[in-house]
């Protein structure tokens, strides 16, 4: 097994006796799957990782390299996370398993990818404005994103949906394909280069597993059948996120569908899928212009002649008042979290003191 099969390019020279240097390819709760230069292994978290790490963004994802302590008889121990030179973050309100974890909202989706597939089908849940709003997260990643728009074979002409998302996003690669008639799969395979890895992102249903499979030309997931209401809905089976290796070297980290994505800390992702937008402020007649119906808003003359849609600009606002509250609510979380390390320092000072007098607390 070599390792720079899994993209490992080296720069890590701390791999000591005893320990190894290996990519996450499955996590499930806190059990991770890890690849490494002796084969597949399980893996645990180290306590003193797991007592170190302050964010959740600290704990490894799939995609992650890390150094573990290895067990040859057992579950391996990750000692340490390895730099990252790309990850894909979204908003989550949800907690931790380790109580101590509280600082941010940020959930990693996955680590160390080259290419952001932002998958949609061509059903009657085609919207430009999902897909602007993966692409400003996407744009925040260090991964180049790419949108797909999946089961072609189900309209006659995708070209009025491939026009509305590139006149949208005029810098980003778009392409059309189907897994079931193979349609579109060609223009895919620069991607797919030996050493690279591509993260599929998604809604339920959109047919990632189904793209997975196509280009393995195998069934590494289960994709169940379509809905007898809605003939151009895959019923979502992915549960948890994982890495394959497909015939041509590259690698996809495939993940749930996602009901909504929450942005996080998108501010410059935003600024660059909506730069023709944010072009047009400083031609505004004030300074302090809201754009809301103020006279010579530079905004409303591009709406009123065509310059840039309603709904472009209804995308902007949206995603923008939804960055701003996920970094309201970001920042309140740092400050308790910072409290909350505070008081459990506090009381293991008491807990220490009240043992070395032998007293009782």
């Amino acid at each position: 097994m070599n390792l720079s099969e899994y993209g490992y390019t080296g720069g890590y020279e701390k791999e000591k006796e005893g320990y190894l240097i290996g990519r996450v390819t499955e996590q499930q709760r806190n059990m991770y799957t890890v690849i490494t230069n002796k084969g597949e292994m399980d893996a645990v978290l180290m306590g003193s990782f797991v007592h170190g790490a302050e964010i959740r963004a600290d704990l490894p994802y799939v995609g992650d390299f890390v150094l573990l302590k290895y067990n040859d008889s057992g579950a391996s121990r990750i000692s340490e996370l390895l730099p990252r030179r790309s990850k894909f973050s979204r908003s989550d309100s949800f907690g931790h398993s380790f109580a101590h974890i509280k600082a941010n909202k940020e959930q990693i989706v996955a680590a160390n990818f080259d290419y952001v597939f932002i998958l949609t089908s061509l059903n009657r849940d085609f919207r430009v404005s999902r897909i602007l709003r993966y692409l400003s997260q996407a744009k925040e990643s260090g991964g180049e994103p790419v949108v797909i728009l999946t089961k072609a074979d189900l309209i006659d002409d995708c070209s009025k949906q491939i026009n509305e998302v590139r006149s949208a996003a005029p810098d980003i690669s778009v392409h059309a394909v189907s897994s079931h008639t193979g349609y579109g799969l060609e223009a895919l395979n620069p991607y797919f280069q030996p050493g690279k890895t591509v993260v599929f992102l998604g809604m339920s249903g959109v047919g990632k597993s189904s793209l997975l499979n196509a280009l393995a030309n195998e069934e590494l997931m289960l994709v169940n059948e379509t809905r007898k209401v809605d003939e151009s809905k895959g019923r979502h089976t992915t549960t948890h996120r994982q890495l394959f290796v497909l015939p041509t070297g590259a690698m996809v980290i495939d993940t749930p569908g996602m009901r909504e994505l929450g942005l996080f800390d998108a501010e410059e992702g935003i600024s660059a899928v909506f730069s023709e937008v944010e072009a047009l402020f400083p031609n505004c007649r004030f300074s302090n212009c809201r754009h809301k119906g103020e006279p010579g808003c530079a905004v409303a003359a591009a709406i009123k002649e065509g310059g840039i849609t309603q709904e472009l600009w209804e995308s902007y606002q949206k995603q923008q008042r939804g960055n701003q509250y996920m970094d309201n609510k970001t920042e309140y979380n740092r400050e308790g979290a910072k409290k909350w390390r505070s008081m459990v320092k506090a009381e293991r000072a008491r807990s220490k003191a009240t043992r070395a007098q032998g007293g009782k607390r």
